[in-house]
C-alpha cells in the first residue's frame, strides 16, 4: 500500500539522495535506516556505486506511530493554494531553527511526508529561498535576506525621512509625500500634511501609475529606455487628464529631461488642478529606493521649490549612507 516503510540494511550514517533501488525512490537518506516509498512489495539487493556497498531493501508494514499524519489534516490550507501553504510552513519551520535542519526534522515539524517536503524544498532552493549544506541539511536562503533588507530599508527611510519632510513642509507650506515603487505603481507610505485650508493630501497606502507622477517617471527612467518602452506597451499609458503623457515618445522625452535636471514635474498629469515636484532617494549602494515630492494646487506651485526638494532628498539619502 502507499506509504510502506522500507528498511535499508546497513545504511546508517549515509547522507545523500537515493534516486533508485529497484523502483524510483526520491526521498532523502539522512543518517537513518528508513525512508518512505510508494510501493507495497519491494525486496531486492541493489549496488550503490557511490557508497561501494550492497544494501538489502525489505518492505515492511508502516508503523502508525512513526508515519507522518495526513497532510490535509496536519496542514490545513490557509490561502486555498496548498503548495504555497506548505512552502510557507517549511520556511516558518526553518526560521524557528537555530541551525540547519534535516529533512526528517522538517517533515516532523510541518507534518509533511519526506517526499512532499523534499520536492518543495528543492523548488525553494532553486529560487535561493532555501540553502542546503554539504551534509544535506536545510536553512533559510540568501534571497530572503535580500527581501528583508528591502523591508528594513522601507522602515528606515520612513523614520529618517519624517523630520526632514516636516521641515520641508514648514518651509514651503505644502504637503510633502514619501513614495516607493511596487511594480508599475508608486505607493504613498508617509506624508507631512500642510495645515492650509486648501491643500493636496494623498492617503497613505494609496497608489498611482508610474507615468502620471513626478517620482514615478524618475523611477521608470532609472531602468533605462527599453524598460520605459516595455512599460508603455504593458500599461497602455492610460490618460487621467488631458495633460497625461500617453505616448511612449512624449513620456521618454519628459523622463530624459527630468533625469538630466535631477527632478521631475507633474503638471496636472494625474489630476487637474494639482501640481507636483519630485525627486529620488538613494540608499548606500546608490539604488533609488524611494521618492520625495511636494504637492500643491497648480497655481501655488513654484519652480524654485525644486532646489529645496532635491536638497531634502539628498539629506535623507546621506542619512541612509549614500555618498554620491
Amino acid at each position: 500500500e502507499v506509504g510502506c516503510r522500507v528498511v535499508l540494511q546497513g545504511l546508517r550514517g549515509v547522507h545523500g539522495v537515493l534516486r533508485k533501488i529497484q523502483c524510483e525512490v526520491e526521498y532523502e537518506v539522512e543518517g537513518f535506516t528508513q525512508i518512505l516509498v510508494k510501493y507495497s512489495t519491494f525486496h531486492n539487493t541493489e549496488f550503490i556505486p557511490q557508497y561501494g556497498k550492497q544494501y538489502t531493501a525489505i518492505a515492511q508494514p508502516p508503523d502508525a506511530r512513526t508515519m507522518p499524519t495526513n497532510n490535509a489534516q496536519a496542514t490545513p490550507p490557509l490561502s486555498g493554494i496548498q503548495v504555497i501553504d506548505r512552502a510557507v510552513a517549511l520556511l516558518d519551520a526553518l526560521a524557528r531553527e537555530k541551525e540547519a535542519a534535516s529533512l526528517k526534522r522538517l517533515g516532523l515539524e510541518t507534518h509533511l511526508s519526506p517526499s512532499t517536503a523534499f520536492r518543495i524544498l528543492a523548488a525553494l532552493s532553486e529560487h535561493n529561498l532555501v540553502a542546503r549544506d554539504a551534509a544535506g541539511r536545510y536553512e533559510l536562503g540568501p534571497r530572503l535576506s535580500q527581501w528583508a533588507s528591502r523591508v528594513r530599508a522601507a522602515t528606515d527611510v520612513r523614520e529618517i525621512a519624517r523630520p526632514i519632510m516636516e521641515s520641508l513642509r514648514d518651509a514651503l507650506g505644502e504637503t510633502v509625500n514619501l513614495t516607493v515603487r511596487q511594480g508599475d505603481e508608486v505607493v504613498y507610505i508617509e506624508r507631512a500634511t500642510s495645515s492650509r485650508m486648501m491643500r493636496v493630501e494623498q492617503v497613505i497606502g494609496s497608489r498611482a501609475p508610474l507615468h502620471v507622477t513626478a517620482v514615478g517617471k524618475l523611477m521608470l527612467g532609472e531602468d533605462g529606455r527599453a524598460a520605459v518602452a516595455d512599460y508603455a506597451e504593458r500599461s497602455g499609458l492610460p490618460a487621467f487628464t488631458v495633460n497625461t503623457l500617453n505616448t511612449s515618445n512624449k513620456l521618454l522625452r519628459n523622463i530624459n529631461q527630468s533625469l538630466a535636471q535631477g527632478y521631475a514635474l507633474d503638471d496636472e498629469e494625474a489630476e487637474l488642478g494639482v501640481g507636483c515636484i519630485g525627486t529620488l532617494i538613494r540608499d548606500a549602494s546608490g539604488n533609488a529606493i524611494a521618492g520625495l515630492s511636494v504637492s500643491a494646487p497648480r497655481e501655488r506651485r513654484r519652480a524654485e521649490w525644486a532646489d529645496q526638494v532635491t536638497a531634502a532628498a539628498a539629506k535623507i539619502s546621506a542619512a541612509l549612507g549614500y555618498r554620491g
